[in-house]
């Protein structure tokens, strides 16, 4: 069987409904959206790490040992990106999606492109 599990940075309270998180590293909580076979299997969210402890690269390890395969994100710096994909995940930007549901459906839809260094907010941070 074909799984994924994607992380989605979320507004406060998580879940399919939320809104998306602008920028990854500076998100509340990630919902975590288990997906088989194109079907959404289960839905649970996390809190984020705090940002000071290991810089940039302390959501991306955190999310890695989480089983996090797809990163569905609005914006994040080089750094953050060139790090996931070290560590195997697929970074999807965005795009026009307001809440995590939309951003779920249309990366399973293949609508969402690959998150590319021009679409990083340029911060890093």
């Amino acid at each position: 069987m074909n799984s994924t599990l994607i992380a989605v940075p979320s507004e406060t309270p998580g879940g399919l409904n939320a809104g998306l998180g602008a920028h990854f590293g500076h998100c509340d909580l990630y919902t975590l959206v288990a997906v088989t076979e194109g079907v959404i299997q289960d839905v649970s969210v996390i809190p984020n790490v705090p940002h000071q402890q290991g810089g940039c690269m302390a959501p991306v390890q955190y999310l890695a040992s989480r089983g996090v395969q797809q990163l569905i994100a609005g914006g994040m710096g080089l750094r953050p990106l060139m790090g996931f994909n070290q560590v195997g995940i697929q970074v999807l930007h965005g795009g026009q999606a307001r809440t995590v549901g939309e951003a779920v459906q249309a990366a399973l839809e293949g609508k969402l492109p690959l998150f590319q260094q021009m679409h990083t907010c340029g911060g890093g941070h």
